[in-house]
């Protein structure tokens, strides 16, 4: 029988610590940088997640070599890479369940000269176009084609050619794509416009320590000189920021008293700055954030008093994941909030589950809503609903565990594809929580 709803009893204090796993968004892309070697590659700090598990599926399937050492930690070795395996149907079957598969193309064209994948999933929060990927890579020489019938994409290129190359968007998949085919590629390649998310930043030196040339990390310019080849290397992921924005909008809504471990603060960007405008005390101590027990906390305005808008933005701008903690923390504060989700069309379209547990919400269009905070004078009531996304799911479950009453939240899988065992790690705090 499978699992995929969670019964969560609300109103109960959580305490005590907590670790953010592994940086989901990096996972996925150093995974697949393991195919530009024929050498041993380490990675740790990996999350067991369903996203993970589908992605290292794939690269089994490809005939990589992989060995897990202990927790969290593996051996990946592509030294022989069956390249039949992109034609059957179980790598399409899985590759369909993982937007992260896209990011195969790039190593497999720049090592192999091409590439095959299926119309990839992932999250339903509006248009997610692969543009960004395929002209870039055609830049570097790729031939692109697209199977209509079959809903497939292929592109080859026997060598790829360094070049100039203005991103048509700040894409961060899109951007470790072409790194991962520039690195490859003969002569130096320009990636103007390209995301510089922590993550990417990640990629590229784990790509540096692999033997590739890049300059410019951390900046929206990367000049990289192509390689013959790569070498192995060992690399660990950064703890997840999306995660730790998490537990930090918990802690708040919950009037819990939570130290989250092993945070990494100097690589969150303005994430914290953010939450303590919507009235989060927070603590910087050493690596680690302590969120102190709350009994209220309280939205700030802008200096001439106009209402707060929080907006999503490409790094280092606030992250369009931690959007959702946001709108939810909200309803408990007290103040109002503009929230413009800017990057995607319909990730918004959560709040109607909000609405009905009490909230007081405005959904101006799919992508503005505010947020009239309720100052915890009307709790939220525990309801039956559904997780439509990952970062949606989270904030739904943050909603419930701090509602009066029980709620059930269903397609929790959605949940488990970027939160590694949430439910027993929040039982450690305290969290009543079950899967039914």
């Amino acid at each position: 029988m499978v699992l995929d709803a969670f019964e969560v009893e609300g109103s109960h204090l959580l305490s005590g610590t907590i670790t953010p796993q592994g940086a989901k968004n990096e996972a996925l892309q150093v995974l697949c940088a393991t195919l530009l070697t024929k050498e041993d590659v380490f990675i740790s700090n990996i999350p067991d997640i369903l996203d993970v598990r589908r992605l290292i599926e794939l690269l089994s399937g490809l005939g990589v070599e992989i060995e897990l050492l202990s927790k969290g930690s593996y051996r990946f070795c592509a030294a022989n890479i069956d390249m039949d395996y992109l034609s059957s149907e179980g790598f399409r079957e899985t590759a369909r369940q993982i937007r992260g598969s896209v990011m195969l193309i790039g190593p497999l064209l720049a090592r192999l000269g091409q590439a095959f994948l299926p119309q990839p999933g992932g999250d339903k929060i509006g248009r997610r176009r692969l543009d960004t990927h395929f002209l870039g890579l055609q830049k570097l020489g790729g031939e692109f084609r697209y199977d209509s019938e079959r809903n497939q994409y292929s592109i080859q290129c026997a060598q790829l050619k360094g070049t100039y190359i203005l991103m048509d968007e700040i894409s961060v998949t899109g951007s470790a794509n072409v790194i991962m085919a520039a690195v490859l590629a003969e002569g130096t390649t320009t990636i103007y416009n390209a995301a510089c998310e922590p993550y990417v930043q990640q990629l590229c030196r784990m790509l540096h320590q692999m033997g590739a040339k890049i300059n410019g990390i951390g900046s929206n310019m990367l000049v990289i000189e192509g390689v013959d080849q790569l070498s192995g290397t060992r690399h660990r992921l950064l703890p997840d920021m999306i995660e730790i924005g998490s537990f930090i909008g918990m802690a708040a809504m919950t009037q819990s008293e939570i130290t989250i471990a092993d945070a990494q603060p100097e690589q969150l960007g303005n994430i914290l700055s953010i939450f303590e405008r919507l009235g989060v005390q927070l603590q910087v101590q050493g690596q680690n954030i302590y969120i102190p027990a709350q009994d209220h906390y309280e939205i700030q305005t802008f200096i001439d008093g106009s209402i707060l808008t929080v907006y999503d933005a490409p790094w280092p701008g606030f992250t369009p994941d931690l959007m959702s903690i946001v709108l939810v923390l909200a309803t408990q504060a007290r103040g109002s909030v503009l929230v413009h989700q800017k990057m995607f069309e319909s990730r918004l379209f959560f709040v109607d589950k909000l609405i009905d547990m009490g909230a007081q919400i405005i959904l101006c269009d799919p992508h503005r809503a505010t947020v009239i905070g309720l100052d915890r004078k009307y709790p939220l009531r525990g309801i039956k609903m559904t997780s439509p996304d990952i970062r949606a799911g989270v904030a739904l479950l943050i909603a419930a565990l701090s509602a009066k009453g029980t709620s059930i939240i269903n397609n929790i899988h959605q949940i488990d594809r970027g939160y590694e065992a949430i439910d027993d790690r929040l039982r450690s705090l305290g969290a009543h929580i079950t899967r039914i």
